[in-house]
């Protein structure tokens, strides 16, 4: 009898699971294993009609994505992009988290201003930072000439290439990436001070005021208490601000298009498809993509794993 229930409820449970299995091969594995087949195909965007699932396939499509000079330049403007933008995502959470922690009046307020850049429609937000920077009558540029003494106008989304000097030395600087790596860590950093808030909040404070008994310093106890206790959580944040950060495509679209060198992996595919109407390389292209975020996933699922076996 015992059993003939659990087979039951087995059959009532898979009989609820099936309309969400079936959205999910619907929407999302199908369309998978069909990139995966189009990228060992010749296909052009006219012809993905005409073209059957299983013609001509071919290892082309990977040669020239592998040859291509363009493939090594957004591969490596994408990791310096995603590894500045995370860096700079998890920075700022940290010290606002931290700023942030003490009671003080207005911290409510404060806390859920400190959201606005991550909730914030992305068409918005680029549009306001365009405005801003604008060379012509941006507010950055001309408080920079009254305020800095700059001689010209700086375009931050369209040059590729800038100078600083610093103790006589011309410093060349690729603006159009920086900028849109300050973009992307303003409007992400919300997201590592929401973890980071909520583990400092459930620090136990007598371990702190202790070491203030003892005599250490605020850089001390932070450098000794609070940051080892915080390593688990930031290594998470790393992992996955790197994920969604190596696949981002609107973000850097809306800013420059791509242009300036600020061409990531994602606006390559866009570009193969859109421009140069190339299917197949496009899709090439997308399932090197997918097997870098494959691994990324794998190094967190590998740290959620240990997380919990440190745990138990």
């Amino acid at each position: 009898m015992a059993r003939t229930l659990r087979q039951h409820d087995a059959r009532t449970g898979l009989l609820l699971l099936t309309p969400t299995l079936v959205i999910v091969l619907a929407v999302v594995l199908v369309p998978l294993a069909w990139s995966v087949l189009i990228a060992f195909q010749r296909v052009r965007l006219i012809d993905v009609g005409r073209t059957g699932l299983f013609d001509k396939l071919t290892l082309d499509n990977f040669v020239r994505v592998f040859a291509s000079d363009a493939l090594w330049n957004s591969l490596r403007t994408t990791v310096l992009y995603t590894a500045g933008s995370t860096f700079l995502a998890i920075a700022l959470g940290l010290v606002a988290a931290l700023a942030l922690r003490r009671p003080f009046p207005g911290r409510a307020f404060v806390r859920a201003a400190m959201l606005i850049p991550y909730v914030a429609p992305v068409v918005a937000v680029t549009f306001v930072w365009r405005v801003l920077l604008n060379p012509e009558f941006g507010l950055v540029n001309s408080w920079g000439r009254r305020l800095f003494g700059w001689d010209d106008p700086i375009a931050f989304l369209s040059q590729a290439r800038g100078e600083i000097t610093l103790f006589g030395l011309d410093v060349p600087v690729p603006t159009a990436l920086l900028t849109v790596i300050a973009f992307e860590g303003w409007r992400y950093f919300p997201f590592a001070f929401l973890f980071l808030l909520a583990r400092l909040s459930a620090l136990p404070g007598d371990q702190e005021e202790a070491a203030t008994v003892d005599g250490a310093t605020p850089t001390q106890r932070f450098r000794h208490i609070v940051l080892p206790q915080l390593m688990p959580v930031i290594a998470v944040l790393v992992v996955l601000r790197t994920i969604w950060t190596f696949n981002e495509f609107d973000d850097v679209f809306l800013l420059t298009g791509g242009a300036a060198g600020t061409e990531v992996v994602s606006v390559r595919v866009y570009e193969l498809l859109t421009v140069q109407r190339n299917v197949g390389a496009a899709a090439a292209q997308s399932v090197l993509l997918a097997v870098v975020l494959v691994v990324l996933l794998g190094a967190y699922l590998w740290l959620l794993r240990r997380r919990e076996g440190a745990g138990s």
